[in-house]
């Protein structure tokens, strides 16, 4: 029976200008010392595994932590995708829900209610499957909205509740794909591969351990 086992990691801690005001998102930018510091790690981590292609959105911090994963797999082939960029998943409708998340999606425009949709539909199409034949291990190097999508997927949750899940920077969630049984959850932002000192980075301080 072919089975698939998706690895979907969010990247590192991106590189965070000091003159960024609080609760705004920073120019695009790479990593951090800390997230190349959690990007090698992640590498380590996967590097007794039999990955098959490590996938990236096309973003630095994604591009980045993606190459210095790649660095502990030689010889495994790196690919960036618009699909598993950082997007809008689903054009949630805002009713029912609490008032914080409404004004979150409010903040999303029209392209990106229309695109965002599109490019996680075609990465659950590919991905969220078994192969046609042979085990495969696939890793995918994105951002905490599609991670959050995937996992929603999985359980076959309503479409809102992508909304109330964050990840750790270089946390590692795997599900796996098997034909004529349901994904199953195998692990959810597990970080024992970083040290405490670097973990928790991409939550809210009071959750961060």
């Amino acid at each position: 029976m072919a089975t698939r086992l998706l690895w979907l990691a969010r990247h590192g801690e991106q590189d965070r200008p000091a003159e960024t005001p609080p609760g705004v998102d920073p120019p695009e930018t790479g990593l951090s010392d800390r997230g190349r510091q959690q990007a090698v790690l992640l590498g380590e981590r996967l590097r007794d595994v039999p990955v098959d292609a490590i996938h990236h959105g096309p973003l630095r911090r994604a591009a980045e932590t993606a190459a210095l994963v790649a660095a502990a797999l030689p010889g495994v082939p790196v690919a960036s995708s618009d699909m598993v960029g950082d997007h809008l998943p689903e054009d949630t409708d805002p009713a029912g829900l609490p008032p914080a998340y409404a004004r979150f999606l409010d903040g999303f425009d029209a392209a990106e209610r229309v695109d965002g949709p599109r490019l996680t539909a075609a990465a659950v199409r590919r991905f969220a499957a078994p192969p046609d034949e042979g085990d495969r291990h696939d890793v995918i190097v994105t951002h905490t909205f599609l991670i959050a999508w995937f996992i929603r997927d999985a359980l076959g949750a309503p479409g809102a509740r992508w909304i109330g899940l964050n990840h750790h920077n270089a946390g590692l969630t795997v599900i796996r794909y098997r034909a004529g049984a349901p994904p199953t959850l195998i692990a959810v932002n597990d970080v024992a591969h970083l040290p405490p000192a670097l973990r928790g980075t991409g939550l809210p301080p009071e959750y961060r351990l």
